[in-house]
């Protein structure tokens, strides 16, 4: 076995779902994206085996055979090559080549994580809520945030030990709070003052999108799966803001806001009248999308909510957990019932 060669970007650029990774995503991504030479019988994976990897057949051919002694042949090249091999956890099926061949495997996690950072990249800014009507000295900030439907669904208990966790940071203006590239690791919310939302653009210029003022939040997203942060803010003006901790948001908003269930379960709730939700990329979801499942890829969600019904109940899915739990979060800001597929599709057993 060769790790020594890189794949081809024009061959990795053919790949579902790397090939929708952005630019820079794209890049960490390549760099870890090594050829194996396997040769002909030797087992690539074995049924059972839990690795946590994913795998592409670049060229040869590969004999795949479950435990019932069904088999198939996969050539690489061929469309269905452009998909992950046999993707399951644990493995369904035995991976053999039958000709020399060519793989690349990437870490399951890694890869599912570039995709949720990708995805997640223009949600943040946009799901900040700005009043447009003007100044209002006489909203109360806590009244505000207690109002939203966020927090509809948390506990009072953790609301209460939300709001004694806070740490009050005076700011001053033109003071950076969050820069575009940095990891999460606050929520905030505006006690008193005015920032504003910039981004910059890919050739460097900065773009203003939007306006805060007391008692809008932000940042929340970018803790969900330790996304990236997709924007800069800045104070306009003096001011106040209350910060939570990433360890105090988990545990006291997100994971209220997420309801976990089993494939059982799952499949119980639906013939109740709940929906199934692929927050994957569309050519994932055509590739191994749950029977009567819905497809709405994470990065579409905020533009394409209101087209689900706020009646009905959401089961969402993804391949591991990371991305549906994200989308299950933003979907209960907006006041869905929804449940998470605990594992995702990986950790599901075939039907």
């Amino acid at each position: 076995m060769s790790e020594g060669q890189l794949v081809d970007k024009n061959i990795l650029k053919t790949l579902v779902p790397p090939n929708a990774l952005n630019a820079e995503n794209f890049q960490e991504l390549a760099g870890k994206a090594f050829i194996e030479e396997i040769a002909p019988g030797k087992t690539i994976f074995k049924a059972g085996d839990v690795d946590r990897k994913t795998v592409y057949l670049l060229e040869g051919e590969v004999t795949l055979a479950d435990d019932a002694g069904q088999s198939s042949t996969l050539r690489g090249g061929t469309d269905a090559a452009k998909h992950p091999l046999a993707n399951s956890q644990p493995r369904k099926q035995t991976a053999r080549a039958k000709t020399p061949c060519k793989i690349t495997r990437f870490d399951s996690d890694l890869l599912d994580i570039l995709l949720t950072w990708d995805q997640l990249s223009g949600i943040e800014v946009n799901e900040i809520q700005v009043d447009e009507d003007g100044e209002d000295d006489d909203s109360d900030w806590m009244t505000r945030i207690l109002q939203s439907q966020a927090f509809l669904q948390v506990p009072p208990a953790n609301i209460q030990q939300m709001f004694m966790r806070m740490q009050e940071v005076p700011m001053r203006a033109g003071e950076v709070v969050i820069k575009q590239g940095d990891d999460g690791d606050y929520y905030y919310i505006i006690k008193h003052g005015k920032a504003k939302v910039t981004r910059a653009s890919k050739t460097g210029a900065e773009l203003t999108l939007a306006t805060l003022k007391d008692g809008d939040a932000f940042g929340e997203e970018a803790l969900l799966s330790e996304a990236k942060r997709n924007a800069t803010i800045t104070m306009d003006t003096d001011g106040t803001l209350m910060r939570l901790s990433k360890d105090d948001f988990n545990a006291l908003l997100k994971e209220p806001m997420l309801s976990w269930i089993s494939l059982d379960e799952a499949n119980e709730r639906v013939a109740q009248g709940s929906k199934l939700l692929d927050v994957r990329l569309e050519s994932e979801h055509q590739n191994n999308g749950l029977p009567g499942s819905v497809n709405i890829p994470l990065f579409m969600l905020r533009l394409k909510a209101d087209s689900l019904d706020p009646q009905v109940a959401y089961i969402v899915y993804c391949d591991t957990g990371r991305r549906s739990s994200a989308a299950a979060f933003l979907l209960s800001e907006r006041g869905f019932e929804t449940y998470v597929l605990q594992g995702g599709l990986l950790e599901q057993a075939e039907g």
